[in-house]
Protein backbone atom coordinates (compact mmCIF):
# COMPACT_ATOMS: atom_id res chain seq x y z
CA UNK A 1 0.00 0.00 0.00
CA UNK A 2 2.95 2.40 0.17
CA UNK A 3 6.81 2.37 -0.90
CA UNK A 4 7.28 1.24 3.11
CA UNK A 5 8.57 -2.29 2.83
CA UNK A 6 5.86 -3.53 5.75
CA UNK A 7 3.46 -3.08 4.00
CA UNK A 8 1.91 -6.60 2.70
CA UNK A 9 -0.57 -6.56 0.67
CA UNK A 10 -3.20 -9.67 -0.56
CA UNK A 11 -5.68 -9.20 -3.26
CA UNK A 12 -9.00 -11.70 -2.97
CA UNK A 13 -11.26 -11.79 -5.88
CA UNK A 14 -13.00 -14.80 -8.12
CA UNK A 15 -10.95 -17.73 -9.22
CA UNK A 16 -10.14 -17.67 -12.63
CA UNK A 17 -10.95 -14.26 -12.87
CA UNK A 18 -8.98 -11.48 -15.03
CA UNK A 19 -7.92 -9.92 -11.58
CA UNK A 20 -6.32 -12.94 -10.75
CA UNK A 21 -4.25 -12.76 -13.76
CA UNK A 22 -3.29 -9.05 -13.23
CA UNK A 23 -2.28 -9.14 -9.76
CA UNK A 24 -0.10 -12.20 -10.77
CA UNK A 25 1.42 -10.02 -13.10
CA UNK A 26 1.76 -7.14 -10.51
CA UNK A 27 3.88 -9.78 -8.41
CA UNK A 28 0.28 -9.37 -5.33
CA UNK A 29 -0.30 -12.22 -3.56
CA UNK A 30 -3.60 -13.21 -4.74
CA UNK A 31 -6.32 -15.47 -2.59
CA UNK A 32 -9.56 -16.85 -4.78
CA UNK A 33 -12.87 -17.16 -2.72
CA UNK A 34 -16.01 -18.45 -4.83
CA UNK A 35 -18.35 -15.63 -5.42
CA UNK A 36 -21.70 -15.84 -7.82
CA UNK A 37 -23.44 -12.99 -8.91
CA UNK A 38 -27.14 -12.91 -9.05
CA UNK A 39 -29.68 -11.05 -11.18
CA UNK A 40 -32.56 -9.11 -9.77
CA UNK A 41 -35.36 -10.77 -11.85
CA UNK A 42 -34.22 -14.13 -10.94
CA UNK A 43 -34.67 -14.99 -7.49
CA UNK A 44 -33.33 -18.08 -7.69
CA UNK A 45 -29.76 -16.47 -8.39
CA UNK A 46 -30.00 -14.28 -5.74
CA UNK A 47 -30.56 -17.39 -3.59
CA UNK A 48 -27.40 -19.15 -4.77
CA UNK A 49 -25.53 -15.71 -4.59
CA UNK A 50 -26.37 -15.53 -0.97
CA UNK A 51 -25.13 -18.77 -0.01
CA UNK A 52 -22.03 -18.56 -1.95
CA UNK A 53 -21.49 -15.53 -0.33
CA UNK A 54 -21.99 -16.56 3.15
CA UNK A 55 -19.65 -19.49 2.68
CA UNK A 56 -16.39 -17.28 1.22
CA UNK A 57 -17.72 -14.34 4.26
CA UNK A 58 -16.47 -17.55 6.26
CA UNK A 59 -13.45 -18.53 4.44
CA UNK A 60 -12.68 -14.66 4.74
CA UNK A 61 -12.92 -14.48 8.31
CA UNK A 62 -10.11 -17.34 8.63
CA UNK A 63 -7.95 -15.21 6.46
CA UNK A 64 -8.60 -12.15 8.14
CA UNK A 65 -7.47 -14.04 11.07
CA UNK A 66 -4.62 -16.01 9.91
CA UNK A 67 -2.80 -12.85 8.57
CA UNK A 68 -3.98 -10.13 11.10
CA UNK A 69 -4.90 -8.13 8.63
CA UNK A 70 -4.90 -4.43 9.49
CA UNK A 71 -7.64 -2.77 6.62
CA UNK A 72 -9.97 -4.28 4.29
CA UNK A 73 -10.05 -1.84 1.17
CA UNK A 74 -13.22 -2.68 -1.25
CA UNK A 75 -14.48 -1.77 -4.51
CA UNK A 76 -17.95 -2.30 -4.82
CA UNK A 77 -19.75 -4.99 -6.69
CA UNK A 78 -20.67 -8.39 -5.36
CA UNK A 79 -16.97 -9.89 -5.25
CA UNK A 80 -16.01 -7.07 -1.84
CA UNK A 81 -18.70 -8.65 -0.10
CA UNK A 82 -17.61 -11.69 1.09
CA UNK A 83 -14.40 -10.61 2.62
CA UNK A 84 -16.19 -5.99 3.49
CA UNK A 85 -18.09 -8.49 5.70
CA UNK A 86 -15.66 -10.74 7.30
CA UNK A 87 -13.53 -7.11 8.23
CA UNK A 88 -17.11 -6.02 9.80
CA UNK A 89 -17.47 -9.07 11.87
CA UNK A 90 -14.01 -9.29 12.70
CA UNK A 91 -13.60 -5.67 13.72
CA UNK A 92 -11.09 -4.86 10.77
CA UNK A 93 -11.45 -1.13 9.49
CA UNK A 94 -13.19 -0.88 6.11
CA UNK A 95 -12.77 1.40 3.55
CA UNK A 96 -14.54 1.51 0.43
CA UNK A 97 -13.61 3.51 -2.79
CA UNK A 98 -17.12 4.05 -5.25
CA UNK A 99 -15.95 4.57 -8.91
CA UNK A 100 -19.36 5.68 -9.97
CA UNK A 101 -21.50 8.47 -9.18
CA UNK A 102 -24.17 6.46 -8.07
CA UNK A 103 -22.93 4.04 -5.27
CA UNK A 104 -23.82 -0.01 -6.37
CA UNK A 105 -26.26 -1.73 -3.87
CA UNK A 106 -23.12 -3.25 -2.32
CA UNK A 107 -21.02 -0.11 -1.58
CA UNK A 108 -24.59 1.06 -0.41
CA UNK A 109 -25.36 -1.33 2.07
CA UNK A 110 -21.28 -1.57 3.16
CA UNK A 111 -20.89 2.45 3.41
CA UNK A 112 -22.75 1.74 6.84
CA UNK A 113 -19.94 -0.02 8.39
CA UNK A 114 -16.77 1.55 6.57
CA UNK A 115 -14.54 3.95 8.73
CA UNK A 116 -14.15 5.69 5.13
CA UNK A 117 -15.83 5.92 1.49
CA UNK A 118 -13.32 6.99 -1.29
CA UNK A 119 -15.72 8.68 -3.46
CA UNK A 120 -14.70 9.99 -7.35
CA UNK A 121 -17.75 12.46 -7.14
CA UNK A 122 -18.86 14.79 -5.02
CA UNK A 123 -21.93 14.76 -6.12
CA UNK A 124 -21.58 10.94 -5.10
CA UNK A 125 -21.38 12.20 -0.86
CA UNK A 126 -24.70 13.20 -0.45
CA UNK A 127 -26.01 9.21 -1.64
CA UNK A 128 -24.19 7.49 1.25
CA UNK A 129 -25.51 6.76 4.48
CA UNK A 130 -22.98 8.20 6.51
CA UNK A 131 -21.99 11.40 4.54
CA UNK A 132 -19.51 12.76 7.19
CA UNK A 133 -17.40 9.27 6.49
CA UNK A 134 -16.74 10.12 2.70
CA UNK A 135 -13.82 11.59 1.41
CA UNK A 136 -13.24 12.77 -2.44
CA UNK A 137 -10.23 11.33 -4.25
CA UNK A 138 -11.23 10.69 -7.49
CA UNK A 139 -10.81 7.18 -9.19
CA UNK A 140 -7.05 5.86 -9.11
CA UNK A 141 -5.39 5.83 -12.76
CA UNK A 142 -3.26 3.36 -14.17
CA UNK A 143 0.27 4.42 -13.48
CA UNK A 144 0.94 3.21 -17.52
CA UNK A 145 -1.64 6.14 -18.50
CA UNK A 146 0.26 8.81 -15.95
CA UNK A 147 3.09 7.81 -17.87
CA UNK A 148 1.78 7.96 -21.00
CA UNK A 149 4.17 9.62 -24.31
CA UNK A 150 1.96 11.27 -27.07
CA UNK A 151 4.79 11.07 -29.51
CA UNK A 152 5.29 7.23 -29.02
CA UNK A 153 1.30 7.01 -29.67
CA UNK A 154 1.66 8.58 -32.63
CA UNK A 155 4.59 6.70 -33.89
CA UNK A 156 3.13 3.33 -33.24
CA UNK A 157 0.14 4.45 -35.32
CA UNK A 158 1.60 6.14 -37.86
CA UNK A 159 0.08 9.55 -37.03
CA UNK A 160 2.07 12.72 -37.65
CA UNK A 161 2.37 16.00 -35.78
CA UNK A 162 -0.07 17.83 -38.27
CA UNK A 163 -2.58 15.40 -38.30
CA UNK A 164 -5.72 15.19 -35.97
CA UNK A 165 -6.26 12.05 -34.27
CA UNK A 166 -10.14 10.55 -33.69
CA UNK A 167 -9.83 8.03 -31.28
CA UNK A 168 -13.53 6.23 -30.65
CA UNK A 169 -13.94 3.14 -28.37
CA UNK A 170 -16.98 1.73 -26.73
CA UNK A 171 -15.48 -0.32 -23.67
CA UNK A 172 -13.39 -3.85 -23.75
CA UNK A 173 -16.21 -5.55 -25.70
CA UNK A 174 -17.34 -2.14 -28.20
CA UNK A 175 -19.99 -0.92 -28.84
CA UNK A 176 -22.20 -2.02 -31.45
CA UNK A 177 -24.34 1.82 -31.78
CA UNK A 178 -21.39 3.76 -31.55
CA UNK A 179 -19.08 1.92 -34.13
CA UNK A 180 -22.00 1.80 -36.76
CA UNK A 181 -22.78 5.83 -35.97
CA UNK A 182 -19.44 6.54 -36.91
CA UNK A 183 -18.74 4.73 -39.65
CA UNK A 184 -21.61 6.19 -41.00
CA UNK A 185 -19.94 9.64 -40.94
CA UNK A 186 -17.26 7.90 -43.37
CA UNK A 187 -17.91 10.72 -45.92
CA UNK A 188 -18.23 13.67 -43.58
CA UNK A 189 -14.74 13.04 -42.01
CA UNK A 190 -12.96 12.04 -45.34
CA UNK A 191 -13.48 15.80 -45.98
CA UNK A 192 -11.70 17.24 -42.40
CA UNK A 193 -8.25 17.78 -44.16
CA UNK A 194 -5.28 15.74 -42.22
CA UNK A 195 -7.89 13.64 -40.21
CA UNK A 196 -6.95 10.07 -38.72
CA UNK A 197 -9.35 7.74 -36.99
CA UNK A 198 -8.11 4.64 -34.56
CA UNK A 199 -11.44 2.79 -34.15
CA UNK A 200 -11.49 -0.01 -31.58
CA UNK A 201 -14.56 -1.71 -32.12
CA UNK A 202 -14.08 -4.32 -29.96
CA UNK A 203 -13.48 -8.06 -30.61
CA UNK A 204 -16.37 -9.28 -31.65
CA UNK A 205 -17.69 -6.37 -33.79
CA UNK A 206 -14.75 -5.38 -35.96
CA UNK A 207 -15.30 -8.04 -38.39
CA UNK A 208 -18.73 -6.10 -39.06
CA UNK A 209 -17.47 -2.36 -38.88
CA UNK A 210 -14.71 -3.71 -41.33
CA UNK A 211 -17.05 -4.77 -43.68
CA UNK A 212 -19.50 -1.58 -43.37
CA UNK A 213 -16.11 0.32 -44.16
CA UNK A 214 -15.75 -2.20 -47.24
CA UNK A 215 -18.92 -1.64 -48.64
CA UNK A 216 -18.75 1.91 -48.66
CA UNK A 217 -15.49 1.23 -51.27
CA UNK A 218 -12.81 -0.04 -48.87
CA UNK A 219 -11.43 1.12 -45.78
CA UNK A 220 -9.79 3.97 -46.36
CA UNK A 221 -5.72 4.44 -45.31
CA UNK A 222 -6.52 6.88 -42.35
CA UNK A 223 -8.88 5.11 -40.65
CA UNK A 224 -7.42 1.66 -38.32
CA UNK A 225 -9.88 -0.72 -36.97
CA UNK A 226 -8.89 -2.34 -33.97
CA UNK A 227 -10.44 -5.26 -32.20
CA UNK A 228 -8.53 -3.96 -28.87
CA UNK A 229 -5.88 -2.46 -27.12
CA UNK A 230 -3.64 -3.30 -24.19
CA UNK A 231 -2.11 -0.56 -22.86
CA UNK A 232 -3.84 2.15 -23.91
CA UNK A 233 -2.07 4.92 -22.47
CA UNK A 234 0.12 6.25 -25.52
CA UNK A 235 -2.84 5.55 -27.79
CA UNK A 236 -4.91 7.91 -25.05
CA UNK A 237 -2.41 10.20 -24.91
CA UNK A 238 -1.79 10.83 -28.73
CA UNK A 239 -5.73 11.51 -29.55
CA UNK A 240 -6.49 14.89 -30.14
CA UNK A 241 -10.31 13.98 -29.40
CA UNK A 242 -11.63 11.12 -27.90
CA UNK A 243 -15.52 9.79 -28.59
CA UNK A 244 -16.08 7.00 -25.67
CA UNK A 245 -18.72 5.59 -23.32
CA UNK A 246 -19.03 7.60 -19.67
CA UNK A 247 -17.15 4.51 -17.62
CA UNK A 248 -15.52 6.55 -14.69
CA UNK A 249 -12.15 4.80 -15.22
CA UNK A 250 -12.45 5.99 -18.76
CA UNK A 251 -13.30 9.40 -17.38
CA UNK A 252 -10.57 9.74 -14.65
CA UNK A 253 -7.85 8.78 -17.83
CA UNK A 254 -9.27 11.49 -20.10
CA UNK A 255 -9.15 14.11 -17.11
CA UNK A 256 -5.46 12.44 -16.04
CA UNK A 257 -4.32 13.22 -19.08
CA UNK A 258 -6.15 16.52 -20.25
CA UNK A 259 -8.43 15.03 -23.46
CA UNK A 260 -11.38 16.58 -25.60
CA UNK A 261 -13.92 14.04 -25.18
CA UNK A 262 -17.18 13.20 -26.91
CA UNK A 263 -19.60 11.43 -24.45
CA UNK A 264 -22.09 8.93 -25.29
CA UNK A 265 -23.15 7.45 -22.03
CA UNK A 266 -24.02 3.19 -21.72
CA UNK A 267 -27.97 4.00 -21.54
CA UNK A 268 -28.15 0.57 -19.32
CA UNK A 269 -26.12 1.24 -16.58
CA UNK A 270 -27.33 0.69 -13.77
CA UNK A 271 -29.13 3.44 -12.03
CA UNK A 272 -27.78 5.03 -15.64
CA UNK A 273 -24.79 5.81 -13.55
CA UNK A 274 -22.75 6.97 -16.61
CA UNK A 275 -24.82 9.86 -17.29
CA UNK A 276 -24.32 10.93 -13.86
CA UNK A 277 -20.41 10.36 -14.17
CA UNK A 278 -20.69 12.80 -17.94
CA UNK A 279 -22.22 15.47 -15.85
CA UNK A 280 -19.45 17.13 -14.03
CA UNK A 281 -17.18 16.64 -17.46
CA UNK A 282 -20.51 18.51 -19.34
CA UNK A 283 -20.70 21.41 -16.58
CA UNK A 284 -16.56 22.38 -17.02
CA UNK A 285 -16.94 22.22 -20.85
CA UNK A 286 -14.53 19.39 -20.81
CA UNK A 287 -16.80 17.34 -22.70
CA UNK A 288 -19.59 17.09 -24.97
CA UNK A 289 -22.35 14.88 -24.03
CA UNK A 290 -25.06 12.79 -26.35
CA UNK A 291 -27.54 10.28 -25.66
CA UNK A 292 -26.99 6.98 -27.10
CA UNK A 293 -30.46 6.88 -29.14
CA UNK A 294 -29.21 10.21 -30.96
CA UNK A 295 -25.74 8.97 -32.48
CA UNK A 296 -27.99 8.24 -35.75
CA UNK A 297 -29.41 11.75 -35.78
CA UNK A 298 -27.77 14.93 -37.49
CA UNK A 299 -26.54 16.29 -34.22
CA UNK A 300 -23.74 13.69 -33.79
CA UNK A 301 -22.42 14.36 -36.93
CA UNK A 302 -22.32 18.02 -36.42
CA UNK A 303 -21.02 17.25 -33.21
CA UNK A 304 -17.99 15.11 -33.90
CA UNK A 305 -17.28 17.04 -37.43
CA UNK A 306 -17.13 20.62 -35.85
CA UNK A 307 -14.55 19.44 -32.92
CA UNK A 308 -12.04 17.61 -34.92
CA UNK A 309 -11.69 20.80 -37.71
CA UNK A 310 -11.71 23.18 -34.61
CA UNK A 311 -8.54 22.87 -32.72
CA UNK A 312 -9.43 26.40 -30.42
CA UNK A 313 -12.31 24.73 -28.91
CA UNK A 314 -10.60 21.52 -28.29
CA UNK A 315 -7.81 23.18 -26.36
CA UNK A 316 -10.50 24.96 -24.00
CA UNK A 317 -11.67 21.41 -23.37
CA UNK A 318 -8.40 19.63 -22.43
CA UNK A 319 -7.50 22.47 -20.21
CA UNK A 320 -11.25 21.98 -18.67
CA UNK A 321 -10.24 18.03 -18.73
CA UNK A 322 -7.30 18.59 -16.88
CA UNK A 323 -8.59 20.65 -14.30
CA UNK A 324 -10.77 18.10 -13.37
CA UNK A 325 -7.58 15.21 -13.49
CA UNK A 326 -6.80 13.58 -10.01
CA UNK A 327 -3.10 11.86 -10.60
CA UNK A 328 -2.87 11.27 -6.96
CA UNK A 329 -6.41 9.32 -6.74
CA UNK A 330 -4.46 5.84 -5.88
CA UNK A 331 -2.65 8.21 -3.55
CA UNK A 332 -5.11 9.28 -1.50
CA UNK A 333 -6.97 6.19 -1.62
CA UNK A 334 -3.70 5.04 0.13
CA UNK A 335 -3.77 7.42 2.78
CA UNK A 336 -7.23 6.42 3.50
CA UNK A 337 -6.06 2.57 4.02
CA UNK A 338 -3.37 3.50 5.97
CA UNK A 339 -4.92 6.14 8.31
CA UNK A 340 -7.73 3.42 9.39
CA UNK A 341 -5.10 0.81 9.58
CA UNK A 342 -3.00 3.05 11.89
CA UNK A 343 -6.21 3.64 14.39
CA UNK A 344 -6.63 -0.24 14.35
CA UNK A 345 -2.76 -0.86 15.54
CA UNK A 346 -2.78 2.08 18.19
CA UNK A 347 -6.06 0.85 19.40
Amino acid sequence: MSADARDRVAYVGAPDSLEQRLAGEAGVEFVAVPVTGWDRARPLTLLAGFVTAIASTFRCLGLLNRDRTDAVLGFGGYVSVPLSLAAVLRGVPLVLHEQNSVPGVANRILARFARTVCVTYEDSVALLAHPDRAVVTGDPVRESVLRADREAGRTTYGVSAEEKLLLVFGGSRGARHLNGALVGLRERLAAITGVRVVQIAGPSEAPAVRAALEAQGGIPDWWQVLEYVDGMGDLLAAADLVVSRAGATTLAELSALGKASVLVPYPYATDDHQTLNARPFARAGASLTIADADLDTAAFGDMLTSLVADGAARSRMEAAAASLGRPDAAAAVVRAVSAAAGERVAA
